[in-house]
């Protein structure tokens, strides 16, 4: 993995599309050198976020009453909710790096992430033909803990990922996840019985090196 520090920007709850404008703002600035490569860390209201591709068939029950948002981002449906830390990162890739790169370095850093919080995860390869196995699963369960979209606009990233620590896992099965139905979706609580968002903060944080 390269060696960058990131600066931290810390928030509670944002509304998504908020959210989305302020990150416009950050990619905007690193594009024109006017911050540092940047992670922010934050949560969401309940929402459920789908890519370009995902098929309608993925997506919710209106009924349920959680909104559904486009977004630029890479992947399929994604849910977020309270309890759950989300992590833009704003990074100028490097000489030769492309998107793919710096998504398994982020894969890389949140496994370490998890090992250092007590909860042995990996990255999976992809096999041929299938789909895109973007993500960390937990080696013990094989269930998915974290979910990665990205993009890369003239050289700098945007979006990131969401790690699951103490929220509800119920909205996860009212749709079809990252485009895989076989998907387990999990947490840090139901992993370990226990899960400290403020600890899982700052051992992301300092997987990342941002301050």
């Amino acid at each position: 993995m390269r060696e960058r520090s990131l600066t931290l920007i810390q928030d509670e709850l944002v509304d998504y599309e908020k959210a989305m404008d302020r990150m416009a703002e950050l990619v905007a600035e690193r594009q024109r050198d006017e911050r540092p490569d940047t992670l922010w860390l934050l949560s969401h209201p309940s929402v459920f976020t789908v890519g370009r591709r995902t098929p309608l068939h993925h997506l919710p029950d209106p009924a349920r009453g959680i909104p559904v948002v486009e977004t630029g981002r890479g992947g399929q449906l994604t849910y977020h909710g309270p309890g759950q830390l989300v992590g833009y990162l704003i990074v100028k890739l490097g000489e030769g790096e492309g998107i793919v790169d710096y998504v398994r370095e982020v894969e890389l850093r949140l496994v370490d992430a998890l090992a250092a919080l007590g909860l042995p995860a990996e990255r999976r390869d992809t096999p041929p033909g299938s789909e895109l196995l973007t993500g960390v699963w937990t080696v013990e369960t094989g269930r998915k803990i974290v979910s990665i979209g990205m993009r890369q606009s003239r050289g700098v990233t945007s979006h990131g990922f969401a790690l699951n620590v103490d929220g509800d896992l119920e909205p996860w099965r009212w749709a079809i996840p990252c485009g895989m139905p076989e998907a387990d979706m999990t947490s840090l609580l139901r992993e370990r019985g226990s899960a400290d968002m403020n600890e899982v903060r700052a051992v992301v944080a300092q997987a990342f090196h941002a301050s």
